[in-house]
């Protein structure tokens, strides 16, 4: 249930030419995509410290958002049904969330950003497996195209890329709960921070008492820093919920490869991570697996052509 007065009930007409939603949808995708230069500033901050912290300041500055859109009755409305839907989204983002701090922190910057390449062609994996969708042969074989590239960095580095398949999984499976529980972008992100935010704080609280922290003692900069993970964290998702109101799914789908695209940039260009010909390969595969996957929703986009009108006379 929507409030009356919540500004997110008056939904605008969708297009891709809509200047607002497109700077928002572009905004938000630069966002994200400069997380890698972001998080590391927290240092000394462990990454399971750093994920508390967003967890506790995105859900203060999200209660405080809500109120002044007076969008509370839609978290009010929420019933058992869709709490527990919530709850267990909430779990998998804060999963998706602190495995990419990890991932940052430790330098594997590349990995990260090929999860999120493959988050879209999860996300039609799941819509197989879980909701039974019957797929297009060109979505067949996108997802061929990926699951060729996992082998091949598999092989090429002898291992899994395990950051990358649990990064993507754990995004899927968020979404899939977010479409059980559908809300407007901020009374969601403020149900899930309400979810997370007692077991956050509370390990905020044993951690700084056990002189573990490093909220304080570390100067105002870096306490500056942590708090800074909350608006770092809504800004970006109030603008993609912005975009999703005015821009079409596909429009928005193109523009999600900005995000991966900055992380991948960043971890070659300035953190300096190896392509070794394997991992090149397995990129390569992935990015044409995105090619084939957005040409077809944009052909699926595009209304038939007019049939000409036949005369009578």
């Amino acid at each position: 249930m929507t409030t009356a007065r919540s500004p997110e009930r008056t939904t605008p007409e969708r297009s891709e030419r809509n200047p607002a939603g497109l700077t928002a949808g572009v905004g938000a995708y630069v966002l994200w995509g400069m997380f890698p230069a972001f998080w590391p500033l927290l240092d000394p901050a462990a990454p399971l410290e750093v994920l508390a912290h967003r967890v506790l300041w995105t859900a203060v500055l999200m209660s405080l958002v809500l109120t002044v859109l007076r969008g509370w009755g839609d978290v009010r409305g929420l019933g058992v049904r869709g709490w527990l839907a919530t709850a267990a989204a909430a779990v998998f983002i804060a999963v998706n969330w602190g495995l990419f701090i990890w991932g940052v922190s430790v330098g594997l910057v590349v990995e990260s950003a090929l999860g999120y390449y493959m988050t879209p062609l999860v996300g039609v994996l799941f819509g197989v497996l879980v909701l039974r969708e019957r797929l297009r042969p060109a979505q067949w074989v996108a997802l061929g195209l990926a699951a060729t590239a996992v082998v091949v960095i598999a092989v090429g580095n002898g291992t899994v890329p395990w950051l990358s398949m649990a990064l993507a999984c754990s995004f899927g499976i968020y979404g899939l709960f977010k479409a059980t529980a559908p809300l407007p972008a901020a009374a969601g992100l403020t149900a899930e921070g309400l979810v997370l935010v007692v077991p956050a704080a509370a390990f905020l609280v044993v951690l700084q008492s056990s002189g573990g922290g490093t909220f304080t003692g570390h100067g105002p900069w870096h306490l500056l820093l942590m708090l800074s993970a909350g608006p770092a964290t809504a800004l970006p998702l109030l603008l993609y919920g912005s975009a999703a109101r005015r821009l079409p799914l596909t429009t928005l789908g193109v523009l999600l490869y900005i995000n991966p695209t900055l992380q991948f940039l960043w971890g070659v260009l300035v953190v300096g991570q190896t392509m070794a010909p394997a991992r090149w390969a397995g990129f390569a595969l992935v990015w044409l697996a995105l090619v084939v996957f957005t040409v077809d929703l944009l052909r699926r986009r595009r209304p038939p052509a007019p049939q000409p009108t036949r005369s009578t006379v």
